[in-house]
């Protein structure tokens, strides 16, 4: 009989010994689920702002690319307009000679003075002062 409570008193310390273990197992494996879970989160912090900084690069690229497409058309209509009015220009020397006259280069200054004038960049005294410089 004594045995037996001998053998009892050690399978109860071998069951709490192995529930001791058992607990610390599941308290240390906790912690390293908790610690990878963590991990995990920062890495997909990090890969997140980095994507953000990817896209942002790649429009800022495409709004580059769409300014130098409109820059390129708006050089292409310039080009376009300067064949159009090139035969009117070979016109104007005549037409400047025979209007009392007045060179290429008083023309486009009258011209510029009208447009600074429209836009009210030059009161009227300004621009009828600097009309009558041109004029002589």
């Amino acid at each position: 009989m004594m045995r037996r409570r001998a053998m009892g008193r050690g399978l109860m310390r071998t069951a709490a010994t192995t529930a001791v273990v058992v607990g610390t197992a599941k308290v240390v494996g906790g912690s390293m689920d908790a610690h990878a879970a963590n991990k995990q989160a920062e890495q997909q912090a990090v890969y997140d702002s980095q994507q953000a900084a990817y896209d942002s690069q790649a429009q800022v690229q495409q709004q580059q690319y769409e300014m130098q497409q409109m820059q390129a058309q708006m050089a292409q209509m310039q080009q376009q307009q300067a064949a159009a009015q090139a035969p009117a220009a070979a016109v104007a020397p005549a037409a400047a000679a025979a209007s009392g006259g007045l060179t290429d280069a008083d023309m486009a200054k009258l011209k510029q003075l009208a447009d600074l004038h429209s836009a009210g960049a030059l009161s009227d005294a300004e621009f009828d002062s600097a009309k009558q410089k041109i004029l002589g």
